[in-house]
Order: C-alpha cells, then structure tokens, then sequence
C-alpha cells in the first residue's frame, strides 16, 4: 500500500527546491492563523474601544503561555513523527500519534481547570487596571474553555507537518479565520457582546477547523501501510516527545512569564498604553509567528534527514531557510517602521492618539532587528530537529532576563518607550548564542552540504 500522495518526502530531490515548496505554504498558514488572533483585537478596538482593546491585550500575556503548550506539543510530535515517517517505520510511527493525542487531551484537561479556577487571580498578578479588569478576565475565562482545540489542532498541524504536508493544514485555517473574522463582526456589531463576542467567535472558529484537521489526519493514517495494529500508548515514544515538546514548552513559557513581568511594566502607564502596546505586540507576534513557522519546517526537514541517515542534506536546508526568512523580514519591516501610524489605524481609532502613539514607538524600534531574529528563529529549527534541545532552552534565557532588566532599567527614564528598547538586547544576545551552538551541531553531523 502507497502512502499518501500528499505528504512529502523531505530527505529526496535538492534541499532548496522541497524546502521552499513546503515552507511556502505553511508560510500562508501561520499567517492565516494569526489574521484571525489579529482580528480580536482589532474589532474590539475599532467596534467597542480603547478599553476593549486593553482587555484583550492585558490577558495576552497569558493565553501566549497557555499557547507555548500547544506550540510544544506540536514541534514535540512533529519531531518525533518525523523521523519515523522518514526512517519509513510506519508502525512505530501511528502509535508515536495515538501517544501524542492521549497525552496532550490530558494536558488539556488540566491546563482548563487551571485556567478556570485562576483566571481572575492571574489578571489580578499582573496590576491590570480596574477600568478593563472584568472584560480581562471574561475573554481569558471564554479563552481558556477553548484550549482542548487550541492543543487538538496544533498537534494535527506538526503531525501533517511531519509529513512534508504543509498545505493541508493552511485549507482549514483558511476556513477557520474566515469563520472567525464573520462572527466576530456579527457577534460585536449585531448581537453587541462586545469583548465575549471576540472571544467566542475565536473559540468556535478554532474548534470547528480542530475536528475537521482530526479527523482528516485519521483517514490519512488509516490509508498508511502498517505491520500489526500500532499500541495506543508508548511508554518509550512519550518520552521521546517529552523530550522534544518540554524543552520548547519551557523555552516559550519563559520568554511568555518575561512578557508578564513586560506586562507588569505596561500596566503602569494606564489604559491608553496598553492599548497601544496590544494592538502593537498583535502586530509584532505576527512577524515572529511567521519566522517561526519557518523554523519549525526546517525542524521537520532535520528530524526527516536525520531518520534517513541524510545528515550532509541539512546545511543546505539551513541556507535556504535563512534566505526565504530574510526576504520575509522585507515586508513586515517596510510595514511596520515606514507604515506604523497606518497598522495602528486598524486597531484604533483616530481619538486614541495616545495609544496610538505607544504602539507606533515599539515598532520603529523592534522592526529593523527582524532581519536578525529571524536567523536566530531559522537556527532553531536545525537545533530542535537535531534533538539539541539543551542548547535551544539555553539560548532563550537571556533574552528573557535582558527584557525584564532592561524594561525596568529604561522606563523610569524614557516613560513606555523604555519598554519597547529592551527587545533589541535580548534578540542580539541570542542570536549570537544560538549561531554558536549551530556551529556545533554542523561540527556533529559533518559540514558538507548536499548536491543533488
């Protein structure tokens, strides 16, 4: 029995050509994805308001931890899977997924009573201001019932990912941000359920695209060839992708508990910052996300090459990574430092001068390093595929104590401007460590790069 035509074998043909037809369209995908994460904050600022818009923001900080699981849990099965699908086991393989799924539903489960039950005090730890406390904490509460599909859907992603499937996924969010965009207008201007309308647009949009990747995948797998019914758990493939997803949980969860301690910060200057500071992280997340994605590629294309035993294939995979990241650095920093005022505008409406202004500030100065974290974001990838996952954590520890260091150092003197400086020294020093620990991934697998 053939497996399926849409997937990818990532270890045959040249490494620039797979790699750029399977980057590009998850590319599209995470773009997609964060339209619609975008599009919360933006209906709520233009329809309801400024304050509307700080609610979303201020409870930001900590959907992105709860974020950092799905995330994890998806580059942890992506990995793994990967190099079972490109070592061609695909016994071993389907029982790593059944692994990955009952795992991750029971991290589900208890990451939504937690959020439940400390919504509020969670919101409280973070000084957010009484004015946009209660709108706070009901879209973190609607959020967090929301989870089950956040993790369901972004396991399927690394799975179809794993398969050199890219495209598969973008078809679902397509649907699924288009879903939400519709209902978020309806639900605010319509049915005027103002900030519980955003969040509950995002919760069915997001569940109806989980269950539809579901049960696509398990077709998919059903058709795959296999030697005996796969185990519905492993013991030995759980550990293997703990291996991979808690490291990366942990690595997102710390620079996620820096931008609460940022958060802390913001809080300080009132409704109208966080506003700006909102609509402007939105706007920066998207970038990130989108060089992200395309380090989680190369994660996939590593572990792939790695399982095949292809180790001379994976510098290759690393320049074009860098290439494709950087001519995406073009866009995102010709919008956002030549056309700031104008992406503020999406968020917020004229009479917000001040929030306006604070979001306008952050950009001009964090947009000219995309093209440097971008390379730090390629890396990466090549680091997680290759199971280096010490080094992937050790990377992001001072980027996160630089933040927080300099946040506090720089406020007091240059107000909230300070806040947005210290991105740069945290991006600059982690960059360098992570092309450091690159170096010595390339000294282990040999530095010859594939030609085909």
């Amino acid at each position: 029995m053939a497996v399926s035509a849409k997937t990818t074998d990532l270890t045959i043909g040249h490494p620039k050509h797979t790699l750029w037809k399977f980057l590009l369209p998850m590319m599209v995908s995470v773009m997609f994805q964060q339209f619609y994460n975008i599009a919360d904050s933006m209906i709520a600022g233009r329809f309801v308001g400024e304050n509307a818009l700080a609610a979303v923001g201020a409870s930001y900080p900590i959907t992105v931890i709860f974020m950092a699981f799905a995330t994890g849990s998806n580059l942890g099965a992506s990995v793994v899977v990967s190099r079972l699908f490109g070592a061609k086991d695909y016994s071993n393989m389907k029982t790593a997924i059944n692994t990955a799924f009952i795992s991750c539903g029971i991290l589900s489960l208890l990451l939504t009573v937690y959020g439940i039950v400390f919504c509020g005090p969670m919101m409280s730890w973070i000084n957010t201001p009484d004015n946009v406390f209660s709108d706070g904490v009901l879209y973190l509460k609607i959020y967090t019932y929301g989870i089950v599909f956040l993790i369901l859907y972004n396991v399927c992603t690394g799975i179809f990912n794993a398969f050199g499937d890219s495209k598969t996924p973008l078809y679902f969010l397509i649907g699924s941000s288009v879903t939400n965009i519709i209902l978020d207008i309806w639900f605010v201007t319509t049915f005027q359920m103002g900030v519980a309308g955003v969040a509950w647009a995002t919760f069915i949009a997001q569940g109806g695209a989980s269950i539809l990747a579901a049960g696509t995948l398990f077709r998919r797998l059903r058709a795959m060839p296999s030697s005996g019914k796969p185990a519905l758990f492993s013991g030995k493939l759980f550990g293997q992708i703990c291996a991979i997803a808690i490291p990366s949980i942990l690595q997102q969860s710390v620079l996620s508990v820096g931008n609460l301690f940022v958060q802390v910060i913001v809080n300080r200057f009132g409704s109208a910052v966080i506003a700006g500071y909102s609509a402007a992280i939105k706007l920066n997340t998207f970038a990130i996300t989108s060089f992200m994605a395309l380090g989680s590629c190369l994660s996939s294309y590593t572990a792939q090459n790695l399982g095949a035993g292809k180790k001379d294939r994976i510098h290759t995979g690393f320049l074009t990574g860098i290439r494709l990241s950087l001519i995406a650095s073009v866009p995102f920093f010709i919008f956002y430092f030549f056309l700031s005022k104008v992406m503020m505008g999406l968020f917020l409406k004229s009479d917000s001068q001040e929030a306006i202004l604070a979001g306008v500030r952050y950009l001009r100065i964090v947009s000219p390093f995309y093209f440097m974290i971008s390379i730090k974001l390629m890396t990466d990838g090549i680091l997680r595929g290759s199971g280096a996952m010490i080094y992937f954590v050790i990377a992001t520890i001072p980027d996160l104590i630089l933040r927080i260091f300099f946040a506090s150092v720089f406020s007091p003197v240059f107000g909230s401007t300070g806040i947005w400086m210290a991105w740069p020294f945290g991006w600059i020093t982690a960059t360098v460590l992570t092309m450091i620990f690159y170096r010595k991934i390339l000294q282990k697998n040999g530095n010859q790069p594939a030609v085909e």
